[in-house]
């Protein structure tokens, strides 16, 4: 069964524009023939311009007493449920329909095909695709053009008449309509998502050898995984094209998601993330208090730090950060290891420092501002645990923070009574531990709600 949608809008696309639907037309078609048909005006709850009215002739008094999208919602479902959603050029009826749904808090979900590409694989080399020059050249007649059920029946006459040139096509008529439109793409996006649960976890795109070419991680993995086969970026049509499989892990938890998704990508280093794939850090950010009691920030090398606040994967970056900290935060070149010890530092002189250095600024005030840094980039409890969702209602994920860094995760029963701290402990699985993951850690801790408990 196909249901042949037509509708008609006052503005662009509904995300970007606050374009509404003012009027859709919904032909259900056997295969043979149209079997049902609905056609209403739609109150867009919004202005029409002059602009749509004159395109469509449908005015703000003609939807005045229309219905409103959510008054005929159900029966668009009843209608187009178990059919194929067809329009020419589908991907603009299906777009905003979908989104209409979204907004009343429906997932709408339906299979699409397209007129306008049918046309294009049983009638190559036309001049134009458009509805109008189509079917001016096929003989078919509008009545009623840029309306929701002129559009529709015109666009019912043309499938009809694909539907004929498919059984006399000499490569296409063995073929059901639905595979002549199935690129390998469309048919790898539909076998990934519904492979993929709306849930908390990672994703790993595998290839044709089913190698790991992409992880990923989300709250709702099929929708992310979905996103990504909108991309117009050039690496992301190539990952596409390799794309064959995909598996995932559900953790419940955000947070373990970012974590597991940093972890897996170091350890596989997949061909299309850009981001986290070095697992070598070889310099910090150090911090420590002089015999003044001065907060001192200086860069070593990573295996020789003490009291590191960040860590890099080499010294350029290391150095570049802490000069952006430097002059974010007023702090003193002396003070960062980026100059003589002795002398007064260059940015006092250019009146960029406030004279720490030449003791014209006090400890207590400088060090204030150096303790911001601190407070950002460092754990206020060196020793504790996260509770957070876990993957089923009945089961908790424990994230383990221990001499300031992390060091695990796990789940646990929400009904088991926890005996002791090691007990907590033990339920986190230790893990490899990489500095970005503190990051990832504290910058998740800053934008969300979660019960902590501190160890001893």
């Amino acid at each position: 069964m196909f249901a042949i949608i037509d509708i008609e809008t006052c503005g662009g696309k509904f995300e970007f524009q606050k374009g509404r639907i003012t009027e859709i037309c919904i032909l259900v078609h056997d295969g043979l023939q149209v079997v049902n048909n609905f056609t209403t005006l739609i109150d867009p709850e919004c202005n029409i311009s002059p602009y749509f009215t004159s395109l469509t002739n449908i005015t703000n008094d003609m939807v005045a007493n229309a219905p409103k999208f959510h008054e005929v919602a159900k029966k668009i479902i009843e209608l187009t449920e178990g059919c194929i959603f067809v329009a020419h050029n589908v991907g603009f009826d299906y777009s905003f329909i979908k989104s209409e749904f979204a907004s009343l808090g429906y997932k709408y979900k339906r299979d699409t095909l397209c007129t306008v590409r049918l046309s294009r694989k049983l009638m190559p080399g036309r001049i134009s695709y458009s509805l109008g020059h189509l079917c001016a050249s096929l003989g078919i007649e509008i009545y009623g053009r840029h309306r929701a059920e002129g559009d529709a029946v015109a666009t019912a006459q043309l499938f009809d008449l694909l539907i004929r040139l498919k059984s006399e096509h000499p490569q296409y008529k063995n073929m059901g309509v639905e595979e002549i439109m199935a690129r390998r793409i469309d048919k790898i996006k539909q076998y990934i998502l519904n492979k993929l649960p709306e849930e908390c976890g990672v994703y790993y795109f595998l290839n044709k050898e089913q190698e790991i070419i992409y992880i990923g991680k989300s709250t709702n993995v099929y929708q992310r995984a979905q996103s990504h086969f909108g991309t117009h970026e050039i690496k992301g049509k190539k990952m596409l094209n390799d794309l064959y499989n995909v598996d995932f892990v559900l953790t419940g938890s955000e947070l373990i998601a970012l974590l597991l998704e940093a972890e897996e990508i170091k350890k596989y280093k997949p061909k299309y993330n850009r981001m986290r794939k070095s697992d070598v850090f070889s310099h910090c950010i150090d911090w420590f208090k002089d015999k003044a009691g001065i907060i001192n920030f200086k860069i070593t090398e990573y295996d020789a730090a003490e009291n590191a606040v960040l860590s890099f994967t080499s010294y350029i970056s290391a150095r570049s950060r802490l000069e952006s900290l430097l002059e974010e935060h007023t702090l003193c070149l002396k003070y960062c290891g980026l100059t003589s010890e002795e002398a007064v530092c260059f940015n006092h002189q250019i009146k960029t420092c406030n004279g720490i250095c030449a003791g014209q600024e006090g400890i207590e005030i400088y060090n204030k501002r150096a303790q911001t840094i601190l407070n950002e980039y460092l754990f206020k409890n060196k020793n504790f645990i996260i509770y957070d969702r876990g993957r089923e209602v009945d089961e908790r994920a424990l994230i383990l923070v221990e001499g300031g860094k992390y060091k695990g995760y796990g789940y646990i029963d929400s009904t088991h009574q926890i005996a002791s701290e090691e007990e907590l402990k033990y339920v986190a699985t230790p893990k490899k531990y990489y500095p970005d993951c503190d990051t990832l850690v504290r910058g998740w801790m800053k934008n969300n709600k979660f019960k902590l408990i501190e160890l001893k």
